[in-house]
């Protein structure tokens, strides 16, 4: 305790050092510092619309680190391209007490590329300027401006973006010409906007102050659901001379249609291919497959990010003749390779990645970063990764599937769902065969079938790792206790869910256990649910599952001559809103069975039933560590 106040004494030492960051009272001091990294003392960002293609952002930050896990945020990045100019960067440090410790100079500020060794072609960079200290707790003030000729993004207002941060105040700011319509959404605001006008300019002004640090719980929604967050957009705007508007989905779709437009053609030569490669096709699937695969068998992934070519895509005829080409450019080449077999497919726009939140469809914005091929079939539509060199065509899995996309039609752009995964499409079923010797080692032959999700890591696997590295990577996923790997086997199936064949050889030390004349086994040999998260006095959040999952293991032990069943576990079902459990075990002369499958679906429940959940899950825990027990006969 002594401590903690030392530290708020410290804190409130330096903060009343510094004016321009304002005072605070002892008592709401120690409520900001309690359970956070970062206190952001005062965060003011102004962001003022010149013409509907171009603004200037400016942007004013004072913040107190209060221990080494806050650091990241002395660090401050700047994102710059062709359409965007960083006209001013500053910074000061402060130690505890007030006193400056650094002044930022142009030497100390890096300027580098802001992509990976990936992009052959981009003109995104940043500019990094680090204050971080190592004594705590320190102070730092940032500010810079940029000037942009890019509007198709405003800024978006979210002064709480991480855990364990507290705000004293932020406010954003947005100015934009008198007559102009700005759009914006407002969630978890304590505050509506509050709204005013000068001789020029409309302004619209949203504040937050006091805010105590967040923190997300097991289970339970992401950060962006729990903060407040402003998202504003442009109706009309403008990028490099192409004009558009984004008051609905349908008008930013026909924005993207312009981009497009006319970046379709193939030479002659590569559309007599295309023709004679599909000559014996019986289904429009079956072409789609055949394209997909010469796609991938052609072409590599390069990005592309030069001005406008961050949204347009380079023409088919480049990508034909380079082999390379970013997702729009791939999409674009594929569109334009089915268009020549006669298939009918729309690019369609997707915020892409394993763990992201959906977009917000009741605000038409730029909230993409990705662009994928869709083509419509009789009764479904056929997702295709164009940027993959792996992926089965049809299969969006963990990145691109269960989630909202922009599809790009002639009419303009129209809001449809990709696939999403059921607990059957992301199964592991699993056959394993155990041959016990008297000392209760052994050996095991282990077939698994790993179903969608579930086979995504071994895909990975498959396709990125030298068989050394596999080997390596089996023994820290195989879950059992003592074992070493005799063979192990790879095979894939390509299909709209693909799947992943594994099958393993495993030499088990003590895999049953010997007291005198008892042998004991625990029949669920590798897919034992072993945790379940803390439980807090009162759930305060929704229960959120993302993922349906189906696995069931069949495990089948010989025993050595001379033993005898002494205690075998009852049949065991739990079932809950969050899923079903069954384990059963049967002896047969010397062999046990044991069979266990585990449900669960995925959705959205409330705070109540959380502890329901947390009950399901340690029956299956206790479940799972049942024993087996057999005694030796002795002549």
């Amino acid at each position: 305790m002594y401590k903690i106040y030392t530290l708020l004494w410290m804190l409130a030492g330096s903060l009343l050092l510094l004016p321009q960051a304002g005072a605070t009272g002892q008592d709401a001091l120690e409520e900001l510092a309690k359970d956070a990294n970062i206190i952001i003392r005062s965060e003011e960002t102004v962001f003022t619309v010149n013409s509907i293609n171009s603004g200037t952002t400016t942007y004013n930050v004072t913040l107190t680190i209060l221990n080494e896990h806050g650091n990241h945020r002395a660090k401050l990045y700047v994102g710059y391209d062709k359409l965007t100019k960083v006209e001013r960067l500053e910074g000061t440090s402060y130690d505890r007490f007030g006193k400056k410790i650094k002044a930022l100079k142009s030497k100390d500020v890096v300027d580098m590329s802001a992509v990976d060794g990936g992009s052959l072609f981009t003109d995104n960079r940043v500019k990094i300027a680090n204050l971080v200290h190592t004594v705590y707790p320190y102070t730092v003030e940032f500010a810079y401006e940029v000037s942009n000729n890019n509007l198709l993004g405003y800024p978006r207002f979210i002064p709480q973006d991480e855990e364990r941060l507290s705000v004293e105040k932020a406010s954003y700011v947005v100015r934009v010409p008198l007559g102009t319509k700005l759009r914006y959404h407002e969630s978890n605001m304590p505050q509506p906007v509050n709204k005013a006008a000068t001789a020029t300019h409309e302004t619209y002004t949203w504040q937050v102050q006091h805010l105590k640090p967040v923190e997300t719980e097991p289970y339970g929604p992401g950060l962006e659901e729990l903060v407040p967050v402003v998202r504003t957009a442009p109706t009309d705007f403008e990028v490099e001379g192409y004009k558009g508007n984004m008051e609905s989905w349908k008008s930013y779709g026909m924005w993207i249609n312009q981009l497009n437009q006319g970046r379709d053609v193939l030479p002659d030569a590569t559309k007599q291919k295309l023709i004679a490669l599909t000559a014996n096709a019986k289904t429009q699937e079956e072409k789609v497959r055949i394209i997909y695969d010469y796609l991938q068998g052609k072409t590599r992934y390069v990005s592309i990010q030069l001005g406008i070519g961050g949204w347009q895509p380079f023409e088919a005829s480049f990508v034909d003749s380079k082999g390379y080409g970013d997702c729009k450019a791939l999409t674009n080449y594929t569109q334009a390779m089915l268009k020549t077999v006669g298939v009918t497919s729309h690019h369609a726009l997707i915020r892409a990645g394993d763990d992201v939140t959906d977009i917000r469809t009741d605000f038409p914005s730029s909230q993409f970063n990705h662009v994928v091929l869709a083509v419509p079939m009789p009764n479904d539509t056929l997702w295709l990764e164009c940027t993959s060199q792996t992926e089965a065509a049809g299969y969006s899995g963990s990145n691109t599937g269960g989630r909202h996309a922009l599809l790009i039609t002639p009419e303009g752009g129209k809001l449809v769902r990709t696939t999403d995964y059921t607990a059957a499409d992301n199964s592991q079923l699993r056959h394993i065969r155990v041959r016990l010797d008297e000392k209760g080692s052994g050996t095991a032959s282990i077939t698994t079938h790993y179903k969608g999700l579930q086979q995504e890591s071994r895909s990975g696997v498959i396709h990125h790792l030298q068989p050394e590295e596999q080997r390596k990577w089996l023994y820290k996923q195989v879950q059992v206790p003592s074992f070493e790997i005799s063979k192990y086997a790879f095979e894939q199936q390509k299909s709209r869910v693909p799947v992943v064949k594994e099958q393993l050889e495993l030499s088990l030390r003590q895999c049953a256990t010997i007291s005198g004349k008892r042998m004991f086994i625990n029949p669920n040999l590798m897919n034992k649910w072993t945790s379940v998260p803390n439980q807090r006095d009162k759930r305060l959040t929704e229960v959120v599952r993302d993922m349906a999952f189906l696995d069931v293991d069949t495990v089948e032990f010989d025993l050595p001559a001379g033993y005898a069943v002494e205690f075998l576990p009852q049949d065991i079902t739990h079932t809950s809103a969050f899923g079903e459990y069954n384990a059963t075990v049967k002896v047969d002369g010397q062999r046990v069975i044991y069979r266990r499958s585990l449900q669960m679906g995925k959705g959205r429940y409330s705070p109540e039933s959380y502890t329901k959940l947390v009950e399901f899950l340690n029956n299956v825990i206790k479940s799972d560590a049942q024993q087996v027990v057999f005694v030796k006969n002795i002549p």
